[in-house]
């Protein structure tokens, strides 16, 4: 228990106390009085007291009553409060985790009065809220502030630090679910940002010295999660933070979802239409669901797939105990004594996985959808990751632009693919024209051993390539290294163009050292020995996979793999639809939402998913458009009025472009809240949000029972005055 003003409380008692006490001591000095009647005399020698100024206190009931009395009212001056779970300090942050796994609903979500986690975890908010200190009952003492901030893949401040506990919670009621995955270092970012600078007193002249740029320390973070928080590890606080985890959700929580799909078409064949699903469990027994193909809303093939259980970490008790027989649950041995936890049993299970490929005939495009119905809803506690939708373009062969001094190897492996056209350039007739704008009319360039300059820097304008012995800015060479033998060691198996490569026998005569600034949006698709040989680049209006080395000085071009490879990459490039910068499996919730219109697109909005709200976009000088972060999971419909571009529809004199937006993320889609959070390398022992204490005050019951014990006095006092 703490006191807020214990000071003020001894003053008081000081003088309060003694006084009450020295007014029993005093004995009235009374005057003689002749009486006639023994009746009279009985009842004036009922005071005993005699004249002297001070008596020998005796025994009183009405002492005993004042005194406990003025004992509560002094305590409520020293304003007590209890001390629960929840800590105090000066400066609170209050982090709220608003991302997917949030809206999980733990127990059955088909009861009524079931709640999702966010709901609980504001809840607790709240709570933490009331606790705050306050200005004491005249007016002094220490404040507490706080700030909330909800965070998902982005953090946001939605209060500033204040002790106005009103707009605090009106701050924390207004926080909206999002379907965005979550992460916590710019979040922690955001709250040390928001800290007051640290002032240091000198005590030589007595001045205040405030330092600009570092944060005072002592922050109390009270952190609001499920702990599903794949970037805890990296997340930075300061050395005197406490922070303190509120778990919401149960450690046990079940879902099952879709966490990868991705269309394509044959090349040599574009009708044909390969359409693969991933699917996970994170139940710890088998589940069975109903996966449902929908194009354009329109359910066309049913299956039934049966998702393999969880399996526990290794070295875990749950692991030693053995996996519970298919389809059923695990009964505690409670004949055994249960043994201590190990670190195992703080770790993930690792969900069951299970992929189901679609293969059919679909000329034209449209929005492909995949749903799935499971059939233990109790056992699905996440609806976002149910559906997933796709667009996907008309079928089409593929415009090809090959600029090359000449390249023999090149240009026969390119007559061999299926291509509707293919155009070879020198960069002099390639140079004219761009100018003239004769490149639209092609899906994918290829630059061999050259790159347009733009601004001065080896550069691509907006369109999707595919880039042989060069690299375009931001990426570079290392200054100074030579190019050296290489060989490849891994590649991007997952990767679309590179899962059916077989890169093993691939040796590089001469690799330039490859320099990959952070940020720059490349990701490494193979990697060698002396740095990355195969590179993917994209921009919101630019997309290209990069091979930085020339292919005539390796062994490639005498490989089945090279002829794969060129036909791959130039489908990948090409079969997008238009949509710069993302893949067609679409967008994530969190991501910003860029894309190029047709030049000159007038009065241009964004319908956004599941209701009729539209958002008003302003197109820049070349058509580009911004929207983001976007929050929902669904289908984004942009339309304007203008021209239309390939893969667009017209309708009613406005044309449209869909967008889709998938939650597609294994890790937020595992909703069983972490039995233990590790931040900045600690461990942080986690406090349940329906247990969760904040301070409890105690003055106002003081109060209250010294006004119960004055009304217990007054009425002894009129019982023993009464005649």
């Amino acid at each position: 228990m703490t006191w807020l003003t214990p000071a003020i409380a001894g003053i008081a008692a000081a003088i309060a106390v003694p006084a009450l006490v020295i007014l029993y001591f005093l004995k009235l000095r009374r005057r003689d009085v002749e009486i006639s009647t023994t009746l009279l005399w009985k009842k004036t020698i009922q005071d005993i007291q005699a004249n002297a100024p001070f008596q020998r206190l005796r025994k009183n009931i009405l002492l005993l009553l004042q005194l406990i009395v003025l004992a509560g009212v002094l305590v409520a001056l020293g304003q007590p409060q209890m001390h629960a779970e929840a800590s105090e300090g000066q400066k609170r942050v209050i982090l709220i985790d608003r991302s997917a796994s949030m809206e999980a609903t733990d127990g059955d979500p088909t009861k009524p009065g079931s709640v999702d986690r966010l709901a609980k975890a504001k809840q607790a908010a709240e709570q933490l809220v009331d606790s705050l200190r306050e200005p004491s009952v005249i007016g002094t003492g220490p404040v507490d502030e706080a700030m909330v901030i909800a965070f998902d893949t982005t953090a946001e401040v939605r209060q500033q630090f204040t002790s106005d506990k009103a707009q605090l919670k009106a701050a924390i009621d207004a926080i909206e679910p999002s379907d965005a995955p979550s992460s916590l270092v710019e979040a922690m970012r955001l709250a040390r940002a928001h800290l007051p600078d640290r002032i240091l007193n000198d005590k030589t002249t007595g001045d205040t010295i405030k330092l600009e740029g570092v944060k005072s320390g002592g922050a109390q973070i009270h952190l609001y999660s499920d702990g599903r928080l794949p970037d805890a590890e990296e997340a930075i606080t300061g050395a005197e933070d406490a922070v303190t985890f509120v778990q919401v959700g149960q450690t046990d929580a079940a879902n099952a979802a879709i966490t990868a799909m991705r269309a394509e078409r044959a090349f040599d064949s574009p009708v044909q239409v390969s359409l693969y699903v991933g699917l996970q469990n994170t139940d710890h027994t088998p589940q069975q669901v109903e996966l449902e193909l929908l194009i354009n809303d329109i359910v066309t093939r049913v299956k039934t797939v049966t998702i393999p259980a969880a399996t526990p970490p290794v070295g875990s008790n749950a692991e030693n105990a053995g996996a519970p027989p298919q389809g059923e649950e695990a009964q505690p041995d409670e004949s055994q004594p249960s043994p201590g936890k190990t670190l195992a049993d703080f770790l993930p299970w690792t969900p069951g996985v299970a992929g189901v490929t679609f293969e059919f005939d679909q000329t034209e495009g449209g929005i492909f959808a995949a749903q799935i119905t499971p059939t233990s809803p109790e056992r699905d506690l996440l609806r976002v990751d149910n559906r997933a939708w796709m667009v996907v373009p008309p079928a089409r062969q593929l415009a090809v632009a090959l600029v090359s001094p000449g390249n023999l190897f090149l240009i026969t492996a390119f007559e061999g693919l299926p291509l509707s056209k293919l155009v070879q350039f020198t960069p002099e007739q390639y140079q004219a024209a761009a100018a003239s704008g004769e490149m639209s009319q092609f899906d994918v360039v290829v630059f061999d051993g050259w790159l347009p300059t733009i601004d001065g820097h080896p550069g691509l304008p907006p369109g999707r390539y595919l880039v042989l012995g060069d690299l375009p800015w931001p990426l570079g060479i290392e200054a100074g290294a030579e190019p050296k033998p290489a060989q490849i060691l891994d590649w991007r198996r997952d990767h679309p163009l590179m899962r059916l490569l077989l890169l093993d026998n691939l040796v590089i005569a001469k690799l330039p050292k490859v320099v990959v600034p952070e940020g720059s949006g490349a990701t490494v698709l193979a990697e060698t020995d002396q740095g990355p040989a195969i590179l993917e680049w994209s921009d919101a209006q630019t997309r290209a996979i990069i091979v930085p080395f020339n292919v005539l000085e390796s062994t490639w071009p005498f490989d089945v793999s090279f002829v794969v490879f060129m036909g791959g990459a130039v489908n990948d490039l090409g079969q997008e639809g238009g949509i710069f910068g993302e893949s067609a499996g679409g967008l994530k919730p969190g991501s910003v939402l860029t894309d190029r219109l047709p030049i000159g697109a007038a009065d241009a909005r964004l319908q956004l998913p599941g209701s009729s709200d539209r958002v008003s976009l302003q197109p820049s000088s070349d058509g580009r458009i911004a929207y983001g972060p976007i929050r929902k999971a669904g289908l984004y419909a942009a339309t304007w009025t203008g021209q239309a571009a390939a893969g667009d529809s017209k309708e009613g004199g406005r044309v449209s472009r869909t967008y889709a937006a998938n939650l597609l993320d294994p890790a937020e889609s595992d909703v069983a809240a972490a039995p233990m959070l590790r931040l900045s390398g600690q461990a942080i022992t986690p406090e349940k949000a329906d247990e969760a204490k904040a301070m409890f005050r105690l003055w106002p019951w003081c109060i209250l029972a010294a006004l119960l014990v004055l009304m217990l006095e007054w009425y002894i006092y009129n019982r023993k005055v009464h005649i």
